[in-house]
């Protein structure tokens, strides 16, 4: 049975109207009914419809980013160009960090799109498109980032990589690499997909070794890489692709620890998704596949607005492109 405002209202021990003004920020409500009140909703799952005329008395300027992990640097660095593009156009920003866990990031969405926010950008963890969409209000704009789902219901950005890898593994094939690795994010993730089906389309492509083992999973998550790259020099690797950022630098660090070098002992493709010192000065040991992640938070800001404000607009889709940078090219 569907959860009604009069539900959240008794639970939270207030009235309906108390639990609209809540919601809409239409009238003046202490900060500990509040708390009541987002509670409740919380508790019970309670969704409004966004298209009902109760829950349209105003926008809030203000919108909310789902993201797997604040402490990851690419989303950090995506977080603030995307709070820049929505400051310049009057919007707040409010984030709410999953940790890559679906529980958290379902009680973030009810929460957030109860009447917090005037739209939700979301980087999803679900392994379900359907029970991401069964937390959409009707009508409540989305737009979905860096990853996205075969049904295409909402908006989405992201970037493309399968070239990049692909050109990568064929480049490392022709310095005679037989047995390359990769290392690659949670397998529930489109973007996972879509990196290791350019990898084993490459191996194959290039005759090198088709072996489940040389393919292993992390996730965007601290010291998820030394895991596997133990697991990858067991099985003898000549060559390594390290598909996100944080897990790239994790690689170099562990690899020199260990008296491995790169570009001399192994060779090593690195995924670079934000600014760092740390990849400049490895720049000339790895190739590397940079991620346009600022441009991609402008887009993200860009179209989540567009939602707000043609909420009836057709579904839009943009993918960028990252760049490939082999080493060689940087000594020349």
């Amino acid at each position: 049975m569907k959860v009604t405002i009069s539900d959240v209202a008794r639970l939270a021990g207030v009235s309906t109207a108390t639990v609209s003004h809540t919601i809409n920020s239409t009238r003046y409500v202490s900060e500990e009914t509040k708390e009541k009140v987002f509670k409740a909703i919380a508790e019970l799952g309670y969704t409004p419809d966004a298209s009902a005329r109760s829950f349209r008395t105003g926008k809030k300027k203000t919108v909310g980013f789902i993201v797997p992990d604040i402490s990851n640097k690419f989303f950090g660095t995506m977080i603030e160009s995307v709070e820049n593009y929505l400051s310049a156009h009057g919007y707040h920003l409010i984030i709410a960090n999953t940790k890559e866990n679906m529980e958290r990031e379902e009680k973030n969405i009810r929460l957030l799109s109860a009447g917090l926010v005037d739209g939700l950008l979301i980087a999803s963890t679900m392994d379900d498109f359907a029970r991401l969409d069964n937390l959409i209000p009707a009508g409540f704009p989305v737009v979905l980032v860096d990853r996205t789902f075969e049904a295409k219901k909402y908006s989405s950005i992201c970037v493309s990589n399968f070239q990049p890898i692909y050109r990568s593994i064929c480049r490392l094939a022709g310095k005679g690499a037989k047995r390359v690795g990769i290392i690659g994010g949670l397998p529930r993730l489109s973007s996972t997909e879509e990196r290791i089906s350019a990898y084993r389309q490459a191996v194959a492509d290039c005759g090198l070794a088709q072996e489940e083992a040389l393919i292993r999973y992390g996730d965007s998550m601290e010291n998820s890489a030394q895991a596997c790259l133990d697991e990858l020099l067991e099985q003898n690797c000549d060559g390594i692709v390290v598909c996100q950022g944080l897990m790239a630098s994790e690689t170099v660090i562990y690899l020199h620890k260990k008296g491995i070098q790169p570009g001399k002992d192994i060779e090593l493709v690195s995924f670079v998704d934000y600014d760092s010192n740390f990849n400049e000065l490895y720049a000339n040991q790895m190739d590397m596949i940079v991620q346009p992640v600022e441009e991609l938070g402008r887009a993200a800001g860009e179209q989540i607005l567009r939602r707000i404000e043609n909420p009836d607009e057709p579904v839009f889709e943009k993918v960028l492109t990252s760049a490939y940078r082999s080493y060689d090219a940087l000594k020349r």
